[in-house]
């Protein structure tokens, strides 16, 4: 009965893939709950090792059952690495900037993206935007600069390694457009290898020692981060981007709940407003878009892997 209501052709399929979509970005934060409070006590870099493992544990059995071949007859070799490279970029800082930032924070950094990624399609896909598209991309970038509040201390290190993780984020936005042919479960290898052969070479110089309960958590990372991504997927197959885009701003919402539950993290004004103004200019850059083509890539949406 569930496999008959996940399929695509289901009346309830559209229904489906909201709820989908929302369990994917709730699983998502929860994760970087866990995230953060390792990163509070481990290197970003052990964590990341150890996190890639996981993430094989849910891709490789994937890869095998889909009878996909990552490493036969690579698609865009170069453009394969450079996203593989920019991810590992993304999610170090990402990590780097939860261990002295609220996750709500970093997370308005991130959810910039569609903000980003409509420059850098304009100069990298030579993709043109109208006017009203590039009046919402200065009003996201006045929502970003009022996040960082540059008149306190928000100026500092890590709030730029948050703006420069959204920024590499939204490049391998911009990169998935042209690894269409390539498989999700494979591309998710290729960024999990990235992560582990580099990471793991920086965490010998910051290696710690971990309770059983502390290797698990950080294998768990992997593993949910892994499932969430294939959630989120799965609801792109079973609604249209264009409604499911919204729900990617939850997890702001999630950020600052979670933030406020587990770690008394409250937003200051600049953040809040500032993280408004970006997401209206978001929903607008992505209404917009919606209406110039028919169909988005389902890679427009986010989803950070190992």
């Amino acid at each position: 009965m569930l496999r008959n209501l996940l399929h695509p052709d289901n009346r309830h399929a559209m229904t489906v893939g909201i709820i989908l979509v929302i369990v994917g970005y709730f699983l998502f934060a929860l994760n970087d709950v866990v995230a953060k409070m390792l990163v509070a006590s481990f290197g970003v870099a052990q964590v990341l090792t150890i996190r890639a493992i996981g993430a094989f544990m849910v891709l490789v059995p994937l890869v095998r059952q889909q009878q996909e071949t990552p490493f036969h007859n690579v698609h865009r070799p170069f453009v394969q690495m450079v996203r593989a490279l920019l991810i590992t970029l993304d999610t170090s800082l990402f990590y780097a900037a939860v261990i002295y930032l609220p996750l709500a924070d970093v997370m308005t950094f991130y959810m910039a993206g569609p903000i980003y990624m409509t420059v850098a399609s304009h100069f990298l896909l030579g993709e043109r935007a109208g006017w009203r598209r590039w009046t919402a991309v200065l009003i996201g970038f006045v929502g970003v600069v009022i996040a960082l509040d540059p008149s306190a201390s928000a100026f500092s290190a890590p709030a730029w390694f948050a703006l420069t993780g959204g920024l590499a984020y939204a490049l391998t936005l911009v990169l998935n457009r042209s690894l269409a042919q390539t498989g999700d479960a494979t591309l998710g290898i290729y960024q999990g290898l990235a992560t582990f052969l580099l990471a793991g070479a920086a965490s010998i110089f910051d290696w710690r020692s971990f309770t059983l309960a502390e290797g698990a958590s950080m294998l768990l990372l992997g593993v949910i981060g892994a499932f969430s991504h294939l959630v989120v997927t799965r609801s792109l197959k079973l609604a249209p981007v264009s409604i499911l885009a919204p729900f990617q701003y939850t997890l702001l919402l999630w950020g600052m709940v979670f933030g406020f539950i587990f770690f008394d993290d409250v937003p200051g004004t600049n953040m809040l407003v500032g993280s408004a103004i970006i997401v209206v200019a978001g929903l607008f850059i992505s209404h917009r878009k919606a209406r110039k083509i028919e169909a988005v890539p389902e890679t427009d949406l986010p989803a950070r892997l190992p």
